[in-house]
């Protein structure tokens, strides 16, 4: 019997164009079908200066709604361990004013740096802690993954990413960095959803 492939590694063919293999329990005749996520996300790009907030309506037929976003945006003399309540504060807040269903965050880069890496992991803390005191599932996915399903490129640039999600969501200027970044990771969480990978050209 062959060896079952781990999710990751499936993934991983399906970004590279290779065919998925049928469960052998699936009927060959039958195409296999999932249903797209219609709702709200909540995609966060965390960071102790700077998160990124935005909160995307899904509909039908891969239609997109920016319901808002926000840069959280803390002076860099402010305390960490204050920087890391009022980060809880503002996702607290964005959960309390929609009705978000999946939460999307965005995971640390790999740094060479331990104590950058270690501001960064707390920052995601005090995201995540909020997300999960409202009883909300959190999903991660990695800067990579994130470009490369809704820019189709892994490499991509912040304002390649802007410019995409500016494309998607048909506004009329660019968001700030942050905040497409979070845009961004809530389009990669709909998108691995749907079953949908974007590759543009």
């Amino acid at each position: 019997m062959p060896k079952r492939r781990s999710s990751r590694a499936l993934w991983a063919a399906k970004l590279a164009g290779q065919p998925i293999p049928r469960r052998q329990n699936v009927d060959p005749d039958q195409p296999l079908r999932r249903k797209a996520f219609r709702g709200m996300i909540l995609g966060i790009d965390p960071s102790l200066r700077g998160s990124g907030l935005a909160v995307l309506h899904c509909g039908p037929g891969d239609q997109f709604q920016l319901m808002c976003s926000k840069t959280v945006k803390l002076h860099a003399k402010l305390p960490m361990s204050d920087c890391l309540g009022e980060i809880f504060r503002e996702v607290s807040s964005v959960l309390g004013r929609f009705s978000v269903e999946h939460v999307a965050v965005e995971e640390t880069i790999y740094v060479q740096n331990f104590q950058t890496a270690q501001i960064l992991g707390a920052a995601r803390g005090a995201a995540i802690a909020a997300v999960a005191v409202a009883g909300i599932p959190v999903y991660e996915y990695p800067p990579l993954r994130v470009k490369q399903a809704v820019v189709g490129f892994g490499r991509a640039s912040k304002e390649q990413v802007a410019r995409t999600v500016k494309v998607l969501l048909g506004c009329d200027e660019l968001l700030k960095s942050d905040e497409a970044d979070a845009v961004a990771v809530a389009l990669c969480h709909a998108f691995t959803v749907d079953g949908l990978v974007r590759n543009p050209g």
